[in-house]
């Protein structure tokens, strides 16, 4: 079960995050309340082990500079989180080891994933980073087979459930491991630690023995 903790916005959460056992973190670059400078994004990667995969998302940035940002702040991954088109998205993931485009639940774009070309597709409800539920049987138009990193409105008490209905290759979380009256982006540890932990307890039964991350992060790129 891959764990992305999404929203970093300091070097503390940020390796909070690795010494919980999460696979990668997020840093956001689109119009947010966690929103960072990619020189900041950069600094932090600095200081985290280098086989987390570190990731940047975007919304409806120009693919050239999504490219740009990623590889002068030494991260791993791009996310694009807004109305990228097929072309521009398989721009960046020619360009980027690993690129996760991310569609809204029920959508006409989650039904056509595979012209997007990324192996690993992240499905959210219709207010990305609002920390809403929606409602998981919009998944049943995915494709079968499909990668689903699956995101909006995931707890450390409803992540279980979730993973056991739809059994998707992982999940992601911003708000929901935040401290309560905090700061945007800062994030809980007991939360943090819940959360990966149900994630990863609710999916053994079903998960297959097989390595099947999207590709070598240790490898350097």
């Amino acid at each position: 079960m891959f764990v992305k903790i999404c929203g970093i916005t300091c070097e503390e959460d940020g390796l909070l995050a690795v010494a919980m056992d999460a696979d990668a973190v997020g840093f956001i670059f689109a119009p947010s309340p966690r929103q960072i400078a990619p020189v900041v994004a950069r600094d932090i990667v600095r200081r985290l082990p280098s086989d987390i995969i570190t990731v940047g998302v975007f919304r409806d940035e120009a693919p050239e500079r999504v490219v740009d940002i990623v590889h002068s702040a030494g991260l791993r991954a791009a996310q694009l989180s807004g109305h990228e088109s097929a072309e521009a998205t398989r721009f960046v993931a020619e360009r980027v080891p690993l690129v996760i485009k991310a569609v809204t639940a029920g959508s006409p774009q989650m039904t056509r994933a595979a012209d997007y070309g990324t192996e690993v597709l992240m499905v959210d409800g219709a207010r990305p980073g609002s920390g809403e539920a929606w409602d998981l049987e919009l998944l049943d138009g995915l494709p079968p087979g499909q990668k689903v990193l699956l995101a909006g409105g995931l707890r450390p008490e409803t992540v279980a459930a979730a993973v056991e209905q739809v059994r998707p290759w992982g999940v992601d979380v911003a708000s929901g491991v935040e401290r309560q009256g905090g700061a945007p982006g800062r994030k809980d540890p007991r939360k943090v630690r819940m959360f990966v932990a149900n994630a990863r307890a609710a999916a053994p039964a079903w998960e297959p023995e097989a390595d099947d991350t999207p590709y070598d992060w240790t490898e350097d790129t």
